[in-house]
């Protein structure tokens, strides 16, 4: 995020965190392309060796440099991700504004999904993420500028995000327990099982009108 002063990074996790992922994918992926491997070259001797190493782990490989090196910010109405390079979505004119909720191995993670304007690119920046009755989310500086860009652009849809960050940020104010959180609560209505599953806008609506 050189050269962005302004920038507010939108980070869930702490960066070793992402690289200690990063790298038991890699670990995996040779392991996996190595063992896979090692089968195709009884038959096929060191070009089916490698063949089958390369098809099995060089994606994976890739996909972990990537989670490695991936980072989120806002800068204005601009969200940000760079991996490999940089995608931008700017929330002003966004075309889609959604909730996602991930559920992989027990553990929950409700994010913001955008797409739009200036290269129609989509992201899927993660405002938390839960476990049992705890958690990780956003801290509350960077809840609530997220909160305010989406206030700022008028959108109905963007309204109702954030007045769901503000509830969230009001609960953590009060000192309730994450399971008694507004995104703790959202993020449980989606069906267990489904590994990712967008939540229908009015849905989103009707549960932040219920907040009170």
């Amino acid at each position: 995020m050189s050269g962005q002063e302004s920038a507010v990074s939108l980070d869930l996790l702490d960066r070793r965190v992402v690289r200690r992922r990063a790298i038991s994918v890699a670990i995996a992926a040779v392991l996996v392309g190595a063992a896979i491997g090692g089968i195709a070259g009884l038959f096929a001797g060191p070009a089916g060796f490698f063949v089958a190493f390369v098809v099995l782990a060089l994606p994976l490989l890739l996909m972990a440099f990537s989670e490695s090196r991936k980072t989120y910010w806002l800068s204005g109405t601009e969200v940000a991700a760079r991996a490999f390079g940089t995608r931008r979505v700017d929330l002003s004119s966004a075309t889609r504004l959604d909730v996602l909720v991930t559920d992989v191995r027990g553990a929950r993670t409700i994010s913001l999904l955008v797409a739009g304007p200036p290269k129609n690119r989509a992201l899927n920046v993660a405002l938390a993420m839960y476990a049992g009755t705890g958690g990780k989310e956003l801290g509350v500086y960077e809840l609530r500028q997220l909160a305010d860009t989406l206030a700022s652009t008028g959108d109905t849809r963007a309204l109702v995000l954030s007045e769901l960050i503000v509830a969230q940020l009001k609960s953590e104010a009060r000192g309730d327990a994450a399971a008694d959180r507004p995104l703790y609560r959202l993020a449980s209505v989606a069906p267990s099982g489904t590994m990712a599953q967008r939540l229908a806008n009015e849905d989103v609506a009707k549960f932040v009108a219920g907040l009170g």
